[in-house]
């Protein structure tokens, strides 16, 4: 599926804000053209609403960008459920947040975290709270809410982040006992189902995404983000901008994708990302993964993994091809070679040659 959200040209869609039996919706006013209206019914999932007489979609982030409104880091539901003694802490927290440059995802899931300690303490002041009262809370977590270990992580993380950076507390968490993370291995495609994948892939743009994914080892926001400007066929470097972390980091172009890419650009012809859409603009991340969940299908695939695993194939296949753990790093733009390490226990190179014992008690004497 295309990249619908650039299909669409704003200036035909008039979004309007509103509540529509009880739920929050954004009424759409357009000409009256069968191909807007399909496009609207395709992208949006709109509905009719005999009563207004006008076309309506759910309010929600991906239809507020679709539209050119501004995304809510949380919706009014979320701030209804917050007391009146602690609406300005959480307030201040956002600030905080956007003031300290954190990504609109990390901003949502630290708020929505944070904000699930306030609907807890009701009228008690969040300011007010002491290290014992928070191990309450958190031992509340566990028991009596029985969430994972992973969303106890990052409930301790927003809650930590408003005492140590909001009010400017000492580091108060070093007495409070974080649960064990499970520990759980990146799950990869050996190399036959990488190659199966590829090839029952006909889309020349749909198949070079996950070439390029699977070659260069890139996240999905990565190859969606990529630029013209950035492929260099001289030196056969890529620049991966302002990747996790906001970093820049520079990957090898594989040599074999040469002529499937300048076939590719003949064809579509991008102005300026290497991915686009129908109409230009930014390829979407969730059209790249159908790509790839597409793909898996056709190729009869039955791996319960999604388009990263394509990037942690690159690395698994990359160290059973001897290449050094501290290069893969570098590729993969990891900040601590622990991250890389992972790999190790999934390789076949480290595991497949190790004879089990069994083996060697049950091998024919000589």
């Amino acid at each position: 599926m295309e990249n619908m959200q650039s299909s669409f040209d704003r200036k035909f869609f008039t979004p309007e804000e509103a509540t529509h039996r009880d739920k929050k919706i954004i009424w759409i006013k357009f000409p009256k053209d069968f191909t807007l209206l399909k496009m609207l019914k395709t992208v949006a999932k709109c509905k009719w609403s005999h009563s207004q007489k006008s076309w309506y979609v759910t309010d929600n982030n991906f239809n507020r960008d679709l539209f050119g409104l501004e995304k809510r880091i949380v919706g009014k539901d979320v701030l209804l459920k917050i007391h009146g003694n602690n609406l300005a802490q959480f307030q201040k927290y956002q600030n905080q947040l956007i003031l300290k440059g954190f990504s609109p995802n990390t901003i949502r899931v630290y708020s929505l975290e944070f904000a699930q300690l306030l609907y807890t303490l009701k009228s008690f002041s969040v300011q007010n709270l002491t290290k014992e009262k928070l191990q309450s809370y958190f031992l509340y977590c566990h028991k009596e809410l029985n969430i994972s270990e992973n969303q106890i992580h990052s409930r301790m993380n927003a809650v930590k982040f408003y005492f140590e950076k909001v009010l400017h507390q000492d580091k108060m968490f070093f007495d409070i006992p974080r649960p064990k993370k499970p520990l759980l291995l990146p799950k990869a495609l050996n190399t036959a189902e990488i190659t199966k994948l590829i090839s029952v892939t006909h889309n020349p743009k749909h198949k070079l995404i996950l070439q390029l994914c699977y070659g260069m080892g890139l996240r999905v926001s990565e190859i969606v983000n990529i630029k013209i400007e950035h492929v260099d066929s001289k030196t056969m470097k890529v620049l991966i901008a302002h990747g996790k972390g906001k970093k820049d980091r520079y990957v090898n172009l594989p040599q074999s994708i040469l002529l499937d890419l300048r076939l590719y650009y003949k064809a579509f012809a991008p102005k300026v990302y290497l991915f686009e859409g129908q109409a230009g603009g930014q390829y979407a991340l969730r059209s790249a993964q159908s790509v790839f969940k597409i793909s898996m299908n056709k190729a009869r695939i039955k791996k319960t993994v999604g388009i990263h695993s394509l990037r942690h194939s690159y690395a698994t296949h990359l160290l059973e091809f001897g290449t050094d753990i501290s290069l893969i790093q570098k590729l993969l733009g990891h900040n601590d070679i622990k991250t890389t390490l992972q790999y190790t226990q999934v390789s076949d190179r480290t595991i497949s040659n190790v004879k089990s014992p069994l083996d060697h008690l049950q091998s024919p004497k000589s």
